[in-house]
Formats: C-alpha cells, sequence, structure tokens
C-alpha cells in the first residue's frame, strides 16, 4: 500500500486494465463469438425496428409505445456500449482496455442500466393508470408527464452514473490490472485498486440498495393495484384483456430484475466467478436482445405494422 501510495499520480495514468472474459475456455472462444454475433445483430435489429415501427404506426402514438420507444433505445446503446468489446475479446489475444476505456465503458453502461431501472417503473406506473383509472388515461398520462418520465429517468442515470465514477477517479492503479469479467464493473474496478475501497464499497451499496428498492416499491405498488383492480371486474373477458396489457412489461420486470437481485442480492452467487459471468451476461446482452422480441410477439399492432413493411417491401421488389 505504501508503494502504492507513492506513485499514485504517474501509474494510474498509464493503467490498464485486461479483461478475461471467457479466456479460460478457448476451444468456446469462436462459438461464443457467433452467439453473442447473434444476439448483439437481433438486438440492434430489434430495438431500432421497434422504434421505427412505433414511430410509423399512428395507432402506436400512446404513451405505453412511447416508453417502450425510449425502453428500446436505452437497451440499444446499453448493448452498444458492451457487446462490442466483448466481441473483440473473443477474437484476439490482446484483451486489453485503456484505463479512459474502462471508465468510460462504466459511465455509460452505469447509466443505461439505472436509466431502464427506472423506465421501467415509469412503465408500471402508466400500466396502473391505464387499468385502474381508463376513462382518466390520456388525462393523466399527458404528453408532458411522460416526457417528464423519460428526462427524470434519463437525469438520474446519469447523476449515479457521475458520482459513482467520481468516485472510482478517486482510485489509484498500478500497470495491468485484471478483471476476471467481460465487462468494466463497479466492484471489479474497485478490487484492482491499489488505494482504500471503503468509501467506494459504500457508496455503490447505498446507490444499488436505494435505486433496486425504490423502484420495485413503484413496480409492486402499481402491480398490486392493478391485479385488486383486475380481480373485481365482472367479466372474465374484461379481466384477461386488462392483464394482457401488463403480461409483456411484467414479464421484462421479472427478468430484469430477476437477473440484478440474482447478481447482486444471492451471496452465495458471488461464489462462482462463471456464475457471475453468465448473470452478468444475461442483463448486458440477453436483456436488451428479449425486450423488443417479448413486446412485438405478444402485440398484434406491432405484428401487423412489421407485416405491412414486409409486403410494401416484397411489393417494392417485384416492381
Amino acid at each position: 500500500m505504501e508503494q502504492c501510495n507513492r506513485i499514485q499520480e504517474n501509474q494510474t495514468g498509464g493503467a490498464t486494465f485486461i479483461l478475461l472474459g471467457f479466456s479460460e475456455y478457448p476451444d468456446l472462444q469462436v462459438p461464443l463469438f457467433l452467439v453473442f454475433l447473434t444476439i448483439y445483430t437481433v438486438t440492434v435489429l430489434g430495438n431500432l425496428g421497434m422504434i421505427l415501427i412505433i414511430r410509423i404506426n399512428p395507432k402506436l402514438h400512446t404513451p405505453m409505445y412511447f416508453f417502450l420507444s425510449h425502453l428500446s433505445l436505452v437497451d440499444f446503446c446499453y448493448s452498444t456500449v458492451v457487446t462490442p468489446k466483448l466481441l473483440e475479446n473473443l477474437v484476439v489475444e490482446d484483451r486489453t482496455i485503456s484505463f479512459t476505456g474502462c471508465i468510460l465503458q462504466f459511465f455509460f453502461a452505469c447509466i443505461f442500466v439505472v436509466t431502464e431501472t427506472f423506465m421501467l417503473a415509469a412503465m408500471a406506473y402508466d400500466r396502473f393508470v391505464a387499468v385502474c383509472n381508463p376513462l382518466l388515461y390520456t388525462v393523466v398520462m399527458s404528453q408532458k408527464l411522460c416526457s417528464l418520465l423519460v428526462v427524470a429517468s434519463f437525469s438520474w442515470g446519469i447523476f449515479w452514473s457521475l458520482t459513482l465514477t467520481y468516485f472510482l477517479l478517486q482510485l489509484s492503479f498500478r500497470g495491468n490490472n485484471i478483471i476476471n469479467n467481460f465487462v468494466c464493473e463497479h466492484a471489479a474496478i474497485v478490487a484492482v485498486s491499489c488505494s482504500d475501497a471503503y468509501i467506494n464499497q459504500k457508496i455503490i451499496l447505498v446507490s444499488a440498495t436505494f435505486n433496486e428498492i425504490s423502484s420495485l416499491v413503484i413496480i409492486l405498488t402499481s402491480y398490486v393495484f392493478i391485479f385488486i383492480t383486475i380481480l373485481k371486474m365482472p367479466s372474465t373477458g374484461g379481466r384477461y384483456k386488462a392483464f394482457s396489457t401488463c403480461a409483456s412489461h411484467l414479464t421484462a420486470i421479472i427478468i430484469f430484475h430477476g437477473t440484478i437481485l440474482f447478481l447482486y442480492c444471492v451471496p452465495n452467487s458471488r461464489s462462482s466467478w462463471l456464475m457471475i459471468k453468465v448473470a452478468s451476461v444475461f442483463y448486458t446482452v440477453v436483456i436488451p436482445m428479449l425486450n423488443p422480441l417479448i413486446y412485438s410477439l405478444r402485440n398484434k399492432d406491432v405484428k401487423e405494422t412489421v407485416r405491412k413493411l414486409i409486403n410494401t417491401k416484397l411489393s417494392s421488389h417485384r416492381i
């Protein structure tokens, strides 16, 4: 520690990080590259396609799809921050990333994961109003409120990312630092520092706990009222229709928060680095691909728009 303190300034500037990723499985490098490349391609096409579909179909110009278009944007950006470096490290032997590159990857990934957390909470509130107060839905969920909720989600993500990144930059690093993951995660960066990590560990604990609990309180409260309202509906058809409007969002919430809770809140999960990597892959790479699929496969308006686009494209080719 004393040696580290004597050379803080010079060494941190020239520090690099080595992302081990899945290098302990050399025979799987090419198969994993092909799998992750396919997932990333589907993620890009799915999320950008969802944004395009929502913009061109007037039926989808509603608060629910307004939030969904921004969720798709967040998923696209989040995946793009992480996956290209993962793909690169699967095909090259040099798995280093500069100090600046690592910090920037964490900075942007943190923005998008916190933003998605509260975007899903805003969508839960939207579903609450739609099911519990349908007559006032268009009044309550005004364009102004929807825009405010989206801006607030992004602003909160930026605030926490700036805060956590600032404290990371107060740490010092020496030479090559080995990170046993494929992404510059906060805990992994702190672990290879030669500074006292107490403040960073406490602030990430406060951040993760507050953001997870507050977003889940909004989500769970919204869905408790939704389920109570659905159970009070006299007709089976009405209950099915009300529940179907929430099913896609509820599925996305369970997958996203379930994975994060497993990764960070179950003590035994951190005993296996392989399990940590698999869970990290799931919420950084797979979930951004799943969200547009979840919403598109269950929505007839989205599927109808896709069919029209395909038919229009085929017709133009025939001409």
